[in-house]
């Protein structure tokens, strides 16, 4: 039986904490995108200072999120950082009911991921243009409104997870065989979650 890859779920409320900071969801997320960096590299993205990231990076190790890449720091005098796993990471609004705290780290972290993606899609559209047709071409937005079931929707949120890992394992084949021709990052958003018209 091939092995299962999930993200790290979090069901502990002091780790969910961990990224009540909105700093924190960022420097993750360029940590995650860049594969490893240095609290310096990252803070001059974010326009904040080393000393900053870098705290707020040792948060992140503290709980798990972030690991030192001992690979990479040739003189010492550097630190770099690399996501502890490529699954990333999620949570379960269920395991933390019945505790007022967890329900209010719950809402503030998904407020805090969804306002990031939301600013990193704003961004694309301000700039498209600078992207050329060959990309704004290849870029997409979806929407489909389906009646489902929860049992459906979590069937349906499995299988995107196989094809994002599909993709992943792909793009980190080619990667590794020299294909980096053309390659950006690219951030793929979708959303599941019912409503009533």
């Amino acid at each position: 039986m091939p092995e299962k890859h999930h993200p790290d779920r979090i069901t502990d409320v002091e780790r969910l904490r961990a990224f009540m900071n909105p700093l924190r969801i960022q420097l993750y997320r360029l940590l995650y995108a860049s594969g490893s960096a240095t609290a310096s590299q990252l803070a001059e993205r974010l326009g904040k200072t080393p000393s900053l990231a870098s705290y707020h990076l040792r948060r992140l190790a503290d709980h798990g999120f972030v690991t030192e890449a001992d690979d990479r720091g040739e003189d010492g005098r550097e630190r770099w950082w690399q996501v502890s796993s490529e699954e990333g990471w999620g949570f379960r609004e269920s395991d933390f009911e019945g505790s007022p705290e967890g329900a209010a780290a719950v809402g503030a972290v998904a407020r805090s991921i969804f306002d990031t993606r939301i600013t990193q899609l704003r961004t694309y559209l301000d700039d498209r243009s600078a992207w050329g047709r060959t990309w704004t071409d290849a870029a997409f937005s979806s929407e489909w409104l389906l009646d489902m079931t929860p049992a459906e929707l979590a069937e349906m949120e499995e299988e995107l997870q196989a094809l994002s890992r599909r993709w992943r394992e792909r793009v980190a084949a080619a990667k590794a065989s020299g294909d980096t021709a053309g390659r950006e990052h690219v951030a793929v958003h979708l959303y599941g979650f019912p409503f009533r018209p």
